[in-house]
């Protein structure tokens, strides 16, 4: 029967901002906004990932776009299996036709509890999984970005996300120490938002403020000099209105959100054995996740621990590479199914 083992294996990281899908073989096949727009007068879905994406704020009254994805776990448990189901189909859509389910490889944050943990394993099995593994989201970065988290050296991984910033010490296959804190990109997005509604009492979107974040924002005032103009809704005449911003400004509006970061990895260094801290002072920290492209970070976090801060070569993909790549090892996801997490705080 070997011969008609048409299965196709996925690793899948489902993020709070973005759903990436890799098919063993073949590498990331999906990366789509996770996103739905769904009709609420019919129950029906409407629209999915970057075509849902676009619609946020520009939707009638019958049409609701929402993210299934909150902080990192599952805030609603039926749109994200249909999301899922969407993305898997979309991922496989090749196949053979005596494909079987395939098994998939899931990202978790590492500070999940076992109920959301249970909860991502049940919606992928009813997206069309044969078998669900959920993988530690800081150990897949780990494995994406080519650190050697099999072998008995230390390795620090900072993974940036939507809803969440995972940090992590790996070693052995296994997490050593970890934080995650509900502190990344999404946060910084509603930060320009609340300092402009304050500064200038003007109303921005959430993509007009991760524009301006991607555009012109920095950690600690790396970017000088530069302005972005913004149109959003003048909250004292109701009507339409342009300023400029600068980056001094934005980054300056967003030092809370790298203070707690920064905050994070010292707290999880200072948790590490010291046999560990020792590899991590040679080899450095690595950053990964869609907020390792702010402007700056890593220099921030290197001057304030002192030691060298890299930036892996895709971090916007390393999660899912990594989920992907850890399905070469997925019988020992089986038989120890905690083999890269619960080594939490």
């Amino acid at each position: 029967m070997g011969m008609f083992n048409f299965s196709q294996d996925l690793g899948i990281d489902l993020g709070t901002a973005n759903t990436l899908v890799y098919v063993k073989g073949k590498g990331v096949i999906v990366r789509e906004p996770s996103v739905v727009a769904k009709n609420l007068e019919t129950g029906a879905v409407e629209a999915v990932g970057s075509d849902a994406r676009m619609m946020i704020g520009r939707t009638p009254g019958n049409i609701s776009v929402v993210r299934p994805m909150k902080d990192g776990v599952i805030a609603d448990y039926d749109t994200t299996s249909v999301m899922m189901n969407y993305y898997m189909k979309k991922a496989m859509k090749k196949r053979s036709l005596f494909a079987k389910k395939p098994n998939v490889m899931i990202c978790v944050p590492s500070g999940i509890t076992m109920v959301e943990e249970r909860a991502v394993i049940d919606a992928t099995k009813q997206a069309g999984a044969k078998e669900a593994y959920p993988i530690a989201e800081p150990f897949a970065a780990a494995i994406g970005a080519g650190l050697p988290v099999w072998e008995p050296t230390g390795s620090m991984i900072v993974d940036i996300g939507g809803g969440t910033t995972e940090i992590a010490v790996i070693s052995l296959g296994g997490i050593v120490t970890s934080s995650s804190i509900r502190i990344a990109g999404d946060d910084m997005d509603e930060a320009i938002i609340s300092y402009i509604r304050k500064k200038y009492n003007l109303m921005i979107g959430e993509r007009s403020a991760e524009s301006i974040k991607m555009d012109i924002a920095a950690a600690k005032e790396g970017i000088i000099g530069e302005e972005r103009d913004i149109r959003g809704r003048d909250l004292l005449t109701g009507l339409p209105k342009t300023i400029t911003v600068t980056s001094e400004e934005i980054s300056g509006a967003l030092d809370d959100n790298i203070d707690a970061i920064v905050n994070a990895v010292k707290t999880t260094l200072e948790k590490t054995p010291p046999e560990l801290s020792a590899d991590i002072m040679d080899r450095g920290i690595v950053l990964s996740g869609g907020g390792a492209l702010l402007e700056n970070l890593d220099k921030v976090i290197s001057d304030e621990t002192k030691i060298p801060v890299f930036v892996t070569d895709e971090p916007l993909e390393s999660v899912a590479i990594g989920t992907g790549k850890s399905l070469d090892y997925i019988d020992q996801f089986r038989s120890a199914p905690s083999v890269s997490s619960r080594a939490l705080n």
